[in-house]
C-alpha cells in the first residue's frame, strides 16, 4: 500500500473501515536528495528557520534501528497555530539546495487484503465463517508445497538457507513453534510488543517459511521481520520509509509486502522502491484484491521493477478477488503496462496462525508469500549464481518458467501460472540478458485481448503496446540510437507503419518501450494478417568492471487486419476529456458508494468500461480512442462520437469544430453524463494540511458545466439535481446511480424526452436529517434529438445563458402525466425518423443525451444500461427510433415547466478556460530496414562470467537431479497437468471400481451357491 495516499478521510459521506489514511496535523516528512547522518540533516533544516528567527518548530526523533544509519527524511513538527507562520516554514525548508521534498506526514490504517471469513484452525477452535472440510482431497490442497513440487527441491537439500527474506506485516510472536530461522524481529511502529495480535503477519511468514504442520516453502530461510502495522493495522509513513532504509543496510534479498493500494503516484514510497530495487533487493508484492475489475492493480505491485502477484483458485481458475488490468498511470493519452507478471494459488490457502497451529486465508496477499516462498528456494538452490541474481533476472526465471492459463488474457494472468521446478530449471542455466514483457504482439492469440478483440484498419486510432524492457545485465543501461522496424515482406508487413518511443534510461533494472501500430492507405482493402519484427540495441554498464555490452532485442509482431468499416459502425471514444489521475480531488460517480469514495481510476474501454466495450464488439461495432483534442480528427470517419464522464474542460476551439462536424458533417453525439452539484462539493471538502487550506472537489462526478458549454449551441443542458432510484423502461429494470436531470431540451417534432422519479439524493447529502421517504421528484433524465441549425440558433429562450443566476434545484412541482400508454411487453419497433420528419437533412447529426454513466461503468454496476447504449447508437447513426422510447416521450410535459439555471463551476479557479493548445499527435514512422542492416551484436567480457569448476560441477549435478525429478512426475502426468483432473477423477474411478469388483464377487457367489445347490 502507498502510505502516501491521499484517500482523505470524508466524514460526510463515508466512513472507510477497510482503507482509511488521514493527514497528521502539524506533522510533515522533509526529504532530502542525499542520506545524511542526524545531525547533518538537522543542521540543513536548522540553517534555513533559525536564519529566519523561526522557532516553533522541532524534529521528531525516530527510536528505530535505523536512526544511526544515514537516512533521506526527517519528520518536521511545526509548532506554529497560525497558518500562514505554518507555511511559511514549509517553504522555508523546501528551499534549502538539498532538499528535495517537503510532504505531509500520514497515519494509514488498513484492514490488510485477506479475507478473515475463510479461516480455520488445527487447535480446537470454532471455524469462523467456513465449516471445515476435512476431505481428503481438499487438506492436499491446502498443502501448497506439495502442489507446487517444493518436495522434490527439498529432497535436492534446497530449502532456502542462506537466502534473507524480509516480511513488512503485523509482526510475528516471539519463539513461534512454527519457524527455526528468525534472524531478527524490529518494530517500527509505537507499540512496545514485536508479536502479532493480528495474525496477518504470521501467516505470511508461514506461507514462506514454517517448518512444522502447514509447511512454508524455504524453511530455512532467513527470516526478518519488519513490524510495520500496528495491533489496530495503523501505520506512518516515516515508519515505512525507516523499515526500507534498514532492509536496505541488512541487505535483504526478498522483501514480501502483502499490502497495496491506488495511489501510484505517491513519490516519496515509489521513490524508495526504485531505490531497494536498485540495491538488488526483489520486492514481491500483491496486486490487490479489487477485481474482477479491470485497471485495479495496486502499487508497489505494478511497478515494473516489482513482481506483482495475482490470485488463482486450486481448479486454476482466477480468483474473482484478484485485481486485474492494465496500469492506469500512463492512462488518458496513453496505455497501460501489463503490470500484473504473475499468478498462484491464493484462495484458501494454509498458513501458520498467530501461536500455534494452522488456518486458511485468501486473497493476493496470499498469494505474495507463495512467490516469496518459491523465490527464496530459486535462489537457494541456485546460489552460486548469487551474482547475477537481481530483481530483473528473477523475474525473467518466473514468467518464462511460467504456465498459461488457457481461457484468461494476459492482463488476467500475467505470464501465467507459477511453475516452481520450470524455474528452477531456467535460473540453473540462466546467463544475463535482456528480455520484453510481453515478449510478442499477436493479435490472432485470445491471450493478446485487448490487441485480439479489434482488428487494425486504415484510418483507425493507432494500437499502442507499452512494452516492458528487463535488463538482467545491468542495474542502468540505455537504448543505443532508435529502434529498427523490420517488416515481414512475405507476410504483408509493408502494409504496417510503426513508431517508437522509450525510456532515456532503464533503471533499476528496466525500462519501457512504446510502440504504435497503424495502417497504410495501400491496405485500406486488405483482409488478413500482416507480420514484422521491431530490434532495438540496449547498452548495459557494468560499474564493477567498468565495461559495457550491447544487447540486440527483437519484439515480433503479427498483427490482423481487416477493410476499412463503414462509418456506420465506427465509433469514437471520448478519452482525451478523462483525467489522467485524480490531481487532488475527485469524488467517485456513484455517492451512494462509501468504502471507495474517489474516483482512482482512469476511465478506459479495456478498463472500468470493458464491458461496454466487449458489449459493442459483440453487435458489429468498432471503436477507436481519441486521445487528442476534438479539433485532431475527422468527423467524416465515424458515426458517432461517444462521450461519457468527462472531466476536463472543452476549449472554445473544441466546442466550436463539434459544432461543425454536428451540422456540417452529419456527425451523431451520444452523452452520458454524472452528477454535478456546487452545495454537495462543498459539503463533502476536507481540510488539507500541506497547503493549510479547504479542499473542494474539483468538479462532480462529471465535469457538468463543461459538458453544458459543448451542448449549449444544440439547445441541451444538465441542472445539478443529483437523482438516485430505481425504475423502469418497458421490460427493462434501470438504477440511477448520482445521476444529473435534463433542464434544456429543444422542442422539435419528433425529438424525445423521458422522465421518471427519483429521490433526492443530493438533499440528502446536504441535509443529513432529511427523511428517508422524502417524496420522490419527477425529472427528464435522457433525451433524442435530430439536429437543425435554424431552429436552434434562433431559440433565445432555449439558448439564453443563466450562468450569471445562482445555483438553484430543479423544480419539484411536476404532475405525473395521467392515461400514459406504455407498450411494456411489446416488441419494440424500430420506425424511419427520416419518414416521419420532413425537417431532417442529410447533412445534420442526432444527439442522445442521459445523465448517468454508473449503468454503463462497472466499477460499482448495478443496472447495465447496454441496450439503452445501443438504442441511442441506432438512432444517432441510422435515424431509428425504438417504439418503447417514442411511447415514453414526454416532451411537452417538460416544456411547460419551469426552467432551472445552469449549474455555476465551484469556483474561479475552476472557470472555462477560453483556449488551450491543441496539440494533435504525430508520429515519427520508423523507416523499413531489412535485417542484414542491422547492426551485430557486439560482445564484451561481462557474460563471460568465469565459473569455478566445483560451482559449475554442483550446478550440473542438480540439474541432473532435477530433470530426473521432472521426468517422474511428467509420467505420472502429475507435473504438466497440475494434478487438478487427475485429483478430481480419482474418486470417482476408484469408487467405480470398488463398485465393480463387489459386483463381480456378489455375482461370483451367487452363482456357485446356485450351482452347489
Amino acid at each position: 500500500m502507498n502510505v502516501l495516499t491521499i484517500l482523505f478521510i470524508i466524514s460526510a459521506i463515508c466512513g472507510l473501515d477497510s482503507f482509511k489514511t488521514a493527514i497528521v496535523p502539524n506533522e510533515f516528512i522533509v526529504h532530502f536528495r542525499f542520506k545524511y547522518f542526524a545531525p547533518v540533516r538537522e543542521s540543513y533544516i536548522a540553517a534555513k528557520l533559525l536564519g529566519s528567527n523561526k522557532t516553533n518548530w522541532k524534529i521528531i526523533p525516530r527510536t528505530n534501528l535505523a536512526w544511526q544509519y544515514p537516512s533521506d527524511f526527517d519528520v518536521l513538527r511545526v509548532l506554529a497555530e497560525d497558518k500562514t507562520a505554518a507555511k511559511h516554514i514549509i517553504e522555508r525548508v523546501k528551499s534549502h539546495p538539498s532538499v528535495k521534498a517537503v510532504v505531509p506526514q500520514r497515519s494509514v490504517r488498513r484492514i490488510l487484503n485477506y479475507n478473515p471469513y475463510s479461516n480455520y484452525t488445527n487447535i480446537k477452535r470454532n471455524p469462523k465463517g467456513v465449516l471445515r472440510n476435512s476431505n481428503s482431497n481438499n487438506d492436499r490442497h491446502r498443502q501448497l508445497c506439495s502442489v507446487l513440487h517444493a518436495n522434490v527441491l527439498w529432497k535436492l537439500g534446497i530449502t532456502g538457507e542462506g537466502v534473507k527474506v524480509a516480511i513488512f506485516d503485523t509482526g510475528l510472536t516471539k519463539n513461534h513453534p512454527h519457524f527455526r530461522n528468525v534472524k531478527e524481529r524490529t518494530n517500527w511502529t509505537n507499540e512496545k510488543s514485536l508479536d502479532d495480535k493480528v495474525s496477518h503477519g504470521t501467516f505470511v511468514a508461514g506461507v514462506i517459511a514454517s517448518s512444522r504442520e502447514c509447511l512454508g516453502f524455504a524453511p530455512d530461510a532467513d527470516l526478518f521481520i519488519f513490524k510495520v502495522f500496528t495491533n489496530s493495522q495503523v501505520s506512518y509513513t516515516s515508519w515505512f520509509l525507516d523499515a526500507f532504509n534498514y532492509a536496505i543496510y541488512r541487505k535483504i534479498n526478498i522483501l514480501n509486502l502483502s499490502i497495496g493500494g491506488p495511489d501510484f503516484m505517491d513519490s516519496p514510497f515509489v521513490e524508495k522502491v526504485l531505490e531497494l530495487s536498485a540495491n538488488n533487493v526483489i520486492m514481491i508484492s500483491a496486486a490487490g484484491n479489487d477485481g474482477p475489475l479491470y485497471g485495479t492493480l495496486n502499487n508497489p505491485g505494478d511497478q515494473s521493477d516489482v513482481i506483482g502477484v495475482g490470485g488463482i483458485q486450486f481448479d486454476d481458475k482466477i480468483a474473482k478477488f484478484s485485481s486485474r488490468g492494465m496500469t492506469t498511470w500512463e492512462l488518458p493519452l496513453g496505455y497501460g503496462r501489463l503490470g500484473l507478471d504473475i499468478v498462484t494459488y491464493g484462495s484458501q490457502v494454509e498458513g501458520s496462525d498467530v501461536r500455534k497451529g494452522c488456518r486458511r486465508l485468501s486473497g493476493t496477499s496470499v498469494s505474495s508469500p507463495v512467490v516469496a516462498g518459491v523465490a527464496a528456494l530459486l535462489i537457494s538452490g541456485a546460489y552460486q549464481k548469487i551474482d547475477v541474481i537481481n530483481p530483473a533476472s528473477l523475474k525473467q526465471v518466473l514468467i518464462e518458467g511460467a504456465e498459461k492459463l488457457p481461457h484468461y488474457n494476459m492482463f488476467e494472468q500475467g505470464a501465467g501460472k507459477l511453475n516452481l521446478l520450470r524455474s528452477m530449471q531456467l535460473l540453473l542455466s540462466y546467463k544475463p540478458k535482456i528480455s520484453l514483457i510481453p515478449t510478442f504482439l499477436d493479435s490472432t492469440l485470445n491471450y493478446m485481448w485487448p490487441y485480439s478483440s479489434q482488428p487494425l484498419y486504415y484510418g483507425s486510432s493507432v494500437a499502442i503496446a507499452n512494452v516492458t524492457i528487463l535488463n538482467g545485465i545491468s542495474v542502468t543501461s540505455h537504448i543505443v540510437g532508435t529502434p529498427k522496424w523490420i517488416p515481414d515482406l512475405d507476410h504483408h508487413g509493408q502494409l504496417l507503419q510503426i513508431s517508437t518511443q522509450f525510456s532515456p534510461i532503464l533503471w533499476p533494472w528496466t525500462g519501457w518501450m512504446a510502440v504504435f501500430t497503424a495502417v497504410k492507405k495501400s491496405g485500406e482493402n486488405f483482409e488478413g494478417v500482416c507480420k514484422g519484427s521491431i530490434t532495438l540495441v540496449v547498452e548495459s554498464f557494468k560499474e564493477s568492471a567498468n565495461e559495457t555490452h550491447l544487447t540486440e532485442v527483437e519484439f515480433p509482431l503479427t498483427i490482423k487486419v481487416t477493410q476499412k468499416p463503414p462509418r456506420n459502425k465506427r465509433i469514437l471514444w471520448d478519452q482525451y476529456h478523462s483525467l489522467r489521475y485524480p490531481p487532488r480531488y475527485i469524488p467517485r460517480d456513484d455517492l451512494k458508494v462509501k468504502l471507495d469514495p474517489l474516483d482512482w481510476r482512469a476511465d478506459h474501454i479495456h478498463t472500468n468500461f470493458k464491458d461496454m466495450y466487449t458489449h459493442l464488439r459483440n453487435v458489429g461495432y468498432y471503436i477507436d480512442v481519441l486521445r487528442e483534442p476534438f479539433t485532431c480528427f475527422n468527423a467524416s470517419d465515424y458515426g458517432a462520437l461517444l462521450i461519457v464522464d468527462p472531466e476536463k474542460e472543452f476549449a472554445d476551439e473544441e466546442i466550436n469544430a463539434l459544432k461543425e462536424y454536428v451540422y456540417n458533417k452529419g456527425l451523431n453525439v451520444v452523452v452520458f453524463g454524472d452528477w454535478y452539484n456546487t452545495t454537495v462539493m462543498k459539503k463533502i471538502k476536507f481540510f488539507d494540511e500541506n497547503t493549510r487550506q479547504w479542499w473542494t472537489p474539483d468538479t462532480g462526478g462529471a465535469n457538468i458545466p463543461a459538458l453544458n458549454d459543448l451542448l449549449k449551441p444544440f439547445g441541451i443542458a444538465f441542472g445539478d439535481f443529483v437523482g438516485e432510484g430505481h425504475f423502469k423502461l418497458g421490460d427493462h429494470s434501470m438504477y440511477y446511480a448520482s445521476g444529473a436531470a435534463l433542464i434544456k431540451f429543444p422542442m422539435n417534432p419528433g425529438d424525445i424526452l423521458v422522465g421518471t422519479k427519483l429521490n433526492d439524493q443530493g438533499l440528502s447529502i446536504i441535509n443529513s436529517k432529511t427523511p428517508n421517504k422524502e417524496a420522490k421528484i419527477d425529472v427528464p433524465i435522457f433525451g433524442m434529438f435530430q439536429t437543425k441549425a435554424n431552429s436552434i440558433e434562433s431559440d433565445e429562450e432555449i439558448m439564453s445563458n443563466a450562468e450569471s443566476n445562482l445555483v438553484e434545484i430543479i423544480p419539484t412541482d411536476y404532475v405525473a402525466i395521467k392515461n400514459r400508454v406504455l407498450l411494456l411487453r411489446k416488441k419494440e419497433q424500430s420506425i424511419n425518423f427520416a419518414n416521419i420528419n420532413n425537417y431532417q437533412t442529410n447533412s445534420e447529426g442526432r444527439i442522445a443525451v442521459y445523465g448517468d454513466s454508473n449503468c454503463l461503468d462497472s466499477t460499482h454496476l448495478e443496472k447495465a444500461c447496454y441496450w439503452l447504449l445501443i438504442t441511442f447508437l441506432d438512432f444517432a447513426i441510422n435515424s431509428h427510433k425504438s417504439s418503447l422510447l417514442q411511447n415514453l416521450n414526454r416532451i411537452s410535459e417538460f416544456h411547460k415547466q419551469k426552467r432551472a439555471p445552469l449549474p455555476l463551476r465551484i469556483s474561479t479557479k475552476n472557470s472555462k478556460p477560453g483556449s488551450q493548445n491543441n496539440i494533435c499527435e504525430k508520429f515519427d514512422w520508423l523507416i523499413a530496414t531489412k535485417r542484414n542492416d542491422i547492426v551485430e551484436e557486439k560482445e564484451s567480457s561481462i557474460l563471460e562470467a568465469v565459473t569455478i569448476d566445483s560451482e559449475e560441477n554442483e550446478i550440473n549435478v542438480i540439474q541432473k537431479l532435477l530433470d530426473v525429478e521432472i521426468t517422474k512426475l511428467s509420467q505420472n502426468n502429475d507435473y504438466f497437468t497440475g494434478s487438478q483432473e487427475t485429483d478430481s477423477l480419482r474418486t470417482p474411478i476408484i469408487f467405480m471400481i470398488s463398485l465393480s469388483l463387489i459386483v463381480i464377487i456378489l455375482f461370483v457367489l451367487f452363482i456357485k451357491r446356485r450351482f452347489i445347490l
